[in-house]
């Protein structure tokens, strides 16, 4: 079996597609994959790093206002579609599959002209443009959401969640409280903006911190971000919070061992990219989303209101983001146990924990 996979720009898109392809050859070990990317995009060092064969395409996405720049990316799309051809004969895969990103729309438009099966595994509640026009070629698609479902032919798509890394789940509440240091008989409170860090989130979390400092019922997990740490840091000594004489806070600027973090938590502060909330709603974890407003066609906002509408989930727009809005909505979530355990429980009735295993199979069955 040869498998090309594509999705780049984002980690959003890259690792699911990881998680697909270290699935797939734990079941298939005979399996050929080729990681097909762009050199600029994150997949460019994290896929070879995987030690997955990795080769590219030179496109990228359309400015969303009329520009002469548009006119090159139309260039570099023609031109994509011919490098996709010839990657596709050289490899003669069996089965394309795209996760995302501008990179994976002429491989699997490509493939679907070529007869070749083809499937997409569209991670957000409201998907894009791409997968909409994708979607009437290809021959199955993997929807994240249910919200989703209802944008494609209903004989190609099938519910099956996002993907998330099988550690996930690896780590009880009591394993992972007492590898963090963390006190048991605390609610612990896990704040975090992805990777690089989000800094509203991290400036609202300066007045949390003066509310709930040595507090006896909540204690704080802070992932400030690589890019934002330093400053934080120094945010926090011109607010004159010292943090030697507070026991509860816990600051780090980047945690390589996330699932850790979910499993000691309780409650999350955090943005709404797809997958995040896929491995939130797996430990179902309540949460407080503050959609990142820049995401591509809004995609985090609708995912956050997903959850939202299904009692799963707050959620304070970035805009409306200050300390006092989240310090009075943890206040509400910590005075309210009940509350705090039906969001939880509702969170949890949104996970797709065996999501891997099921697009997997829908891989499979569709291999030429």
């Amino acid at each position: 079996m040869k498998i090309i996979f594509s999705g780049g720009g984002t980690g959003g898109h890259i690792y699911p597609a990881l998680t697909l392809i270290e699935t797939i050859k734990e079941k298939y070990p005979q399996a050929e994959i080729l990681y097909v990317g762009t050199k600029k995009g994150l997949e460019a060092d994290i896929v070879p790093k995987a030690d997955i064969p990795f080769a590219t395409i030179n496109i990228e996405g359309f400015a969303r206002k009329l520009s002469l720049h548009n006119l090159v990316v139309v260039g570099k799309a023609a031109m994509g579609l011919l490098k996709a051809r010839r990657i596709i004969k050289k490899f003669s895969p069996d089965v394309v599959v795209g996760t995302g990103g501008y990179v994976s729309g002429p491989l699997l438009m490509m493939a679907a002209l070529m007869k070749i099966p083809t499937l997409i595994q569209d991670q957000n509640a409201v998907p894009g443009v791409t997968n909409k026009i994708l979607a009437k070629f290809v021959t199955k698609i993997a929807c994240g959401y249910e919200s989703a479902c209802k944008f494609f032919p209903a004989d190609k798509v099938q519910l099956t969640g996002n993907p998330i890394r099988k550690d996930v789940l690896s780590y009880t509440r009591s394993e992972a409280i007492k590898k963090l240091k963390l006190d048991p008989a605390k609610k612990t409170l896990l704040v975090t903006g992805g990777s690089r860090g989000a800094r509203r989130i991290n400036e609202a979390m300066l007045d949390v911190y003066k509310s709930f400092a040595n507090s006896d019922k909540l204690q704080i997990l802070h992932i400030t971000g690589k890019t934002e740490y330093e400053r934080f840091i120094d945010s926090v000594k011109r607010e004159n919070i010292d943090l030697a004489k507070v026991s509860n806070i816990q600051i780090k600027p980047y945690l390589y061992d996330m699932p850790q973090a979910l499993a000691a938590a309780d409650v999350i502060v955090s943005r709404a990219g797809a997958i995040g909330l896929a491995e939130i709603t797996a430990r179902g974890l309540a949460s407080i989303l503050v959609p990142y407003p820049y995401a591509a066609e809004n995609h985090q906002e609708y995912n956050a209101k997903a959850l939202v509408n299904a009692k799963a989930a707050k959620m304070i727009l970035n805009k409306e983001l200050n300390g006092q809005a989240l310090i009075v909505m943890l206040e509400d979530l910590l005075q309210s146990p009940a509350d705090l355990l039906q969001i939880a429980q509702n969170s949890k009735k949104m996970g797709y924990p065996q999501a891997v295993d099921n697009i997997v199979s829908m891989i499979v069955s569709i291999v030429k």
